[in-house]
């Protein structure tokens, strides 16, 4: 991850807003606000996609009604709109929708770890989405042979372990629905993937 300081983004502004991340280039990068600061994050690569998009699937097929998944939204964290995160993904009530970003915790907020991310995924964001309110957090490990789902509960204002699953074992959580997934399905090169990713047989990884 770049960290670029204030005088680097803009020396004309002071500190930066999602206004001004409306005059960063569309070049596939994310481009978040930490307190003013412009934090930009590579443009993800195939797995990180894959596991997006795979993910996306099993939660909306399992999703009652009432629920919205979403990629890539970004959220604005304080009123003054200098801190900025977009999670890789999110998963808010229907009737939370706001545009043109959320202002609002989101139910569920999932990061997909990468080799720049590791640290913020981590500790940062831990930190920053626990303050926010985000019931739920979910990283992802992209290992391809041997992915993984460490799910965070919010608890007395910080994040305890809630649950974790790694490779062919089942991963299940009530919350923010009751959802159950096998994290080897996320990154397996079949086409079985969409029947097998909710976890109703047992993959055969051998």
């Amino acid at each position: 991850m770049v960290v670029m300081s204030i005088e680097e983004a803009d020396p004309q502004q002071h500190p930066l807003t999602v206004e001004d991340l409306e005059r960063t280039p569309d070049d596939g990068r994310r481009y978040e606000l930490a307190e003013g600061r412009l934090e930009v994050s590579p443009a993800p690569t195939f797995f990180h996609t894959l596991i997006n998009d795979r993910l996306s699937f099993a939660l909306n097929s399992q999703a009652p009604r009432g629920f919205t998944m979403v990629s890539g939204a970004g959220i604005n964290f304080n009123a003054d709109r200098t801190h900025h995160r977009v999670p890789d993904l999110s998963v808010i009530a229907s009737t939370a929708r706001e545009s043109p970003y959320l202002t609002r915790a989101p139910l569920l907020a999932v990061e997909i770890v990468s080799k720049s991310s590791v640290f913020h995924d981590h500790h940062t964001k831990r930190i920053e989405y626990a303050k926010f309110g985000i019931e739920s957090y979910w990283i992802i490990s992209p290992d391809v042979e041997e992915p993984g789902i460490l799910e965070l509960r919010l608890e007395d204002g910080q994040y305890r372990d809630a649950s974790q699953a790694f490779g062919s074992d089942l991963f299940t959580t009530d919350a923010p629905f009751p959802v159950s997934l096998v994290p080897y399905w996320l990154v397996a090169d079949s086409d079985a993937w969409r029947e097998e990713i909710s976890g109703n047989d047992t993959p055969d990884v051998d």
